[in-house]
């Protein structure tokens, strides 16, 4: 990735966007990144990535939520202390 100070950005716009078309641009100011240059495919996959993301991220919400909503099991809050031993060393 190339950097540019945000004065050559202004100076080279042109140049900033074909090499933008190849790969991204940093843009300084101070030293410091403010932005970045990229091209319309790049962005379309980064507009992907967060919509894929965003999907995920509802579809935990709602996994979570219907485990959450299952009640647990009236017979476990039953058992002993020896009796869940019992079943831990059964499935081993």
């Amino acid at each position: 990735m190339i950097t540019v100070t945000s004065v050559e950005a202004q100076n080279r716009f042109g140049e900033l966007i074909d090499r933008a078309q190849r790969e991204p641009v940093e843009v300084t100011r101070r030293g410091r990144t403010v932005a970045y240059v990229v091209s319309e495919l790049d962005m379309q996959e980064l507009m992907s990535l967060r919509q894929r993301r965003e999907e995920a991220a509802r579809w935990y919400s709602r996994y979570r939520r219907t485990v959450a909503e299952q009640a647990p099991a009236a017979d476990a809050d039953a058992l002993t202390d020896a009796e869940v031993s019992a079943l831990v060393h059964e499935l081993r």
